[in-house]
């Protein structure tokens, strides 16, 4: 049977690029170009906020300068329990999914190198530090009936109806960052360093619809263009900071991180071309910069508060082989924006033991775009929606330690959670970029969009000895 479909509506606004599956431009953003959100459970339990205080091998996530607040060398460990749930909704109806995942999510270690003498430099560091996380992630939309195509043979007689009965993104993979710095301690008043961070991801990729078929009462599941696909990825990155006292209580930092330039090695499905295969291509992409400031108030030794704020100074942009990079290119300029979040975090001690929080807000990446979209009733229209593709991430952070002087524990949790907007479907004849299944293929030039609630519950649990 000759694979035909019936385009709905011209799409209002181009708000993907045509030849790309979506979760190109998703991953883009939300693997590629994100801040690290791991690190030791003091961090996490701070919210990642730690940016002017220092004194934390996973500082170096944010101010490399922070390595050279260390006076003493220490080594550790952190075990990583994270939790994801995706509660999904089209149409009046919600599926649930969660993943859970544990994994060595940091390990790292400062080394102190104390100065003698009458020099104002007291100590030159040397920290490492490895942070990786998972970034499964699955999210299920319910079908919607009245979202229906008609299928035509070649003589263009109609053989098929088929109704949408579910979508489903589906990724796999771990993001990874490994970092080398080197900070030092002039009089105990400033802290510099620099550091150098090596980035890898590893991604599977699945986008699929599934359709009734009127005809033969039978479901059948079909595969976008281009997925399922697999990434491998590689990428560099460097980093300055510098810390400084303006008096002993109050500290001041900023730092600045290049861009990651990632190699993306990709193994992708392609459909009639002119018959169905398995390719290859690689691309190269740049991530945006961004800088920090950060400011902490010391009154004693018992209490600390520190403030981030993280400013993307450019846009993701991919080197230019052909069309597809152009497209993605015009759509990052034309409707992402800059990288914007603020971290706030606090440790209050008694004695040894020490008790921990902070919230972090990151704002959403994109614009408000307009789309052609199917309503409940599988009718097309213009529509406008904030968060579409990605929306803002809040962030929860507590935790609690106890420093037995040459070892200690630290215990973390961490409450993620962000609502957006999930369209799929969208797909061009044109540009041969719709849904395949072994008998049909679906073309159509406007989205369905779901109703995504992300909420991720972390664990993590930290030990470490100092030496």
């Amino acid at each position: 049977m000759v694979k035909k479909s019936l385009i709905i509506l011209g799409i209002g606004a181009a708000y993907f690029a045509n030849a790309q599956d979506l979760s190109t431009i998703r991953n883009t953003v939300d693997v590629y170009s994100s801040s690290m959100t791991t690190g030791s459970a003091k961090y996490n339990g701070m919210a990642g906020s730690m940016g002017a205080l220092g004194g934390d091998v996973s500082v170096m996530n944010t101010n490399p300068a922070g390595i050279g607040v260390s006076i003493t060398s220490e080594m550790s460990g952190t075990l990583a329990i994270q939790n994801s749930k995706n509660s999904t909704s089209l149409a009046g109806k919600s599926l649930d999914y969660k993943v859970n995942k544990t994994d060595l999510g940091n390990v790292g270690g400062v080394m102190v190198f104390q100065l003698d003498g009458s020099t104002p430099w007291k100590f030159v560091n040397i920290g490492v530090n490895y942070s990786n996380q998972s970034i499964e992630d699955y999210s299920e939309s319910p079908g919607n009936a009245n979202v229906n195509f008609n299928i035509y043979d070649s003589s263009n007689v109609l053989v098929d109806n088929i109704s949408l009965a579910g979508h489903a993104y589906n990724r796999y993979g771990d993001v990874s960052k490994m970092s080398l710095a080197v900070g030092a301690n002039y009089d105990n008043r400033i802290y510099i360093g620099g550091g150098l961070n090596f980035h890898s991801a590893a991604i599977d990729q699945y986008d699929s619809a599934a359709f009734d078929s009127s005809a033969n009462n039978s479901t059948s599941v079909y595969s976008k263009q281009y997925t399922p696909f697999s990434e491998s990825s590689t990428g560099f990155s460097a980093s300055v900071g510098v810390i400084g006292k303006v008096n002993p209580q109050f500290r001041l930092g900023a730092s600045i991180e290049t861009p990651t330039w990632w190699n993306v090695a990709r193994v992708f499905n392609e459909y009639d071309n002119p018959t169905d295969g398995t390719y290859t291509e690689e691309r190269n992409l740049s991530s945006p910069m961004k800088a920090t400031v950060s400011a902490a108030y010391v009154p004693n030794k018992n209490f600390a508060i520190n403030v981030d704020y993280t400013l993307g100074l450019t846009k993701s942009k991919y080197k230019v082989y052909g069309n597809a990079e152009t497209e993605l290119n015009n759509f990052f300029s034309e409707n992402s924006k800059n990288l914007s979040e603020v971290k706030v975090g606090a440790e209050y001690r008694i004695e040894a033991f020490r008790i921990r929080g902070g919230y972090a807000f990151a704002s959403s990446p994109f614009d408000s775009m307009g789309i052609s979209a199917f309503g409940e009733n599988g009718t097309a229209a213009n529509t406008s929606y904030d968060n579409l593709i990605l929306g803002r991430r809040s962030t929860i952070g507590a935790g609690i330690g106890y420093d037995f002087k040459s070892f200690y524990i630290d215990a973390a949790y961490q409450n993620l959670s962000s609502d957006y907007k999930s369209p799929f479907l969208r797909g061009s004849a044109s540009n041969n970029s719709g849904y395949f299944s072994d008998n049909y293929i679906v073309d159509s030039d406007a989205a369905v969009v779901s109703d995504v609630k992300n909420k991720r519950d972390n664990f993590f649990i930290t030990l470490g000895w100092k030496f």
